[in-house]
């Protein structure tokens, strides 16, 4: 097999050749942009789900859907260091210029703000030149989204966003990769905002992705929340979205799978999308000729466990204290616990475990588990579901673990 013509994608975030099942809510977005075009009322999307499922590439689909529906659109990406206000104002800036607004003066005011909202950023009584510029021409404007509160601050300037796209017919999306490790004031922020916004009937939305834990971090910040968004569950691909994944991109390089490969790539992946892809790669360069079969797929997996382990298990594992360790490697023990107590389950099936029963395989009190357990959860290797309970944000990451005790 011709590797130049390798159709498969394994990358963070990368678009893989066939955006497999995912219709559903492409069609879903399409709906809410022509019910916004029409002024309905509509709530914002977040996107949930373990790493690894495509809740990234999704994000950008429907970030290309907002493009060609002549949107203005602007995205970032959260990250626990850093606050919301400059992030926020470059999407802003992209999205206030895609709008294409006519009347210079309104674009030029609305610049303005966002700028003051981006430069209360700064210490107060910071001097001109340490204040963070954030590539905005137009002239600050006093007393709009700068008074430091950011709830306050949030609202007037998303106010200020949407009324400009209201005028010429179009709606803004701000697309939020990683949202649950926003800081809590700017959650809880963002959540009023969102709520004001709606009720003004104003065509700005939010499309939020995280991990599975976000609609709980959401509610903890505003009690509404549950109401204020539209929530969809990101999973791995059903048995027929998993082949299609496979065979459109082979097909259109002249290739195929047999039934009996397609059925053991299904076993290896467990349906999840970057394993899809990882997988289908080095399946492709080992196999000698179309169509690829079960023995070229037997091949390829122990080579694609290895780039697995080392780029997408080895390196979140890396990250982590030896304690820290002990607690994920008692957690996958857990998992084999809990499996082995029901039929016809395997450990990578079971989501999550309970705390006492990863302090019980290692002999601890659950209370002096804690630190580690917070830990891990601060650098979004475990999540937690329900109270009590815990489950890694990375899919087969128990097997990982157990293949390398």
């Amino acid at each position: 097999m011709d590797p130049i013509k390798n159709p498969y994608a394994p990358g963070a975030g990368q678009r893989p050749p066939e955006l497999a099942g995912r219709d559903e809510q492409l069609r879903s977005f399409d709906v809410v942009l022509e019910r916004i075009a029409r002024s309905r009322p509509e709530r914002s999307i977040i996107l949930t789900g373990l790493r690894g499922v495509g809740k990234t590439v999704l994000l950008n689909a429907l970030r290309s859907a907002a493009v060609r529906a002549h949107w203005g659109t602007g995205k970032l990406e959260a990250r626990p260091d850093q606050r919301l206000r400059r992030p926020l104002s470059a999407a802003l800036h992209v999205a206030t210029r895609e709008l294409g607004h006519p009347q210079g003066d309104d674009v030029d005011h609305v610049l303005g703000v966002i700028k003051a909202f981006a430069q209360r950023d700064s210490a107060p009584g910071a001097k001109l030149r340490d204040r963070w510029n954030p590539g905005i021409d137009a002239p600050a404007i006093t007393g709009r989204a700068d008074s430091g509160d950011i709830e306050i601050d949030l609202v007037e300037l998303l106010t200020d966003v949407g009324g400009l796209a209201a005028d010429v017919g179009k709606g803004v999306a701000i697309c939020i990769d990683e949202m649950q490790d926003l800081h809590p004031e700017d959650v809880s922020a963002l959540c009023a905002a969102c709520h004001e916004i709606g009720q003004s009937g104003l065509p700005v939305i939010v499309v939020g992705a995280g991990l599975p834990h976000l609609p709980a971090v959401l509610s903890a910040s505003k009690s509404y929340s549950e109401r204020l968004f539209r929530y969809s569950r990101i999973d791995r691909l059903d048995r027929a979205a998993a082949d299609h994944a496979l065979q459109l991109p082979a097909r259109e390089e002249g290739a195929d799978f047999t039934p009996e490969a397609l059925e053991a790539m299904y076993a290896a992946t467990g349906g999840y999308p970057y394993f899809i892809q990882a997988y289908g790669k080095v399946a492709w360069d080992v196999a000698p000729r179309s169509p690829i079969t079960v023995e070229d797929v037997a091949v390829a997996a122990p080579e694609a466990e290895s780039e697995l382990a080392v780029g997408f298990f080895g390196s979140r594992y890396e990250r982590a204290t030896p304690g820290e360790r002990e607690y994920l490697r008692a957690m996958a023990d857990a998992a084999t616990a809990e499996a082995d107590k029901a039929e016809d389950v395997q450990p990578d099936d079971v989501d999550s475990v309970p705390t006492a029963a990863v302090a019980a395989v290692l002999d601890r009190k659950p209370q002096s588990l804690s630190p580690a357990r917070d830990a891990l959860l601060k650098k979004g290797l475990i999540y937690s579901g329900e109270r009590g309970r815990i489950a890694f944000t990375v899919p087969h990451f128990g097997r990982y673990l157990r293949s390398t005790a």
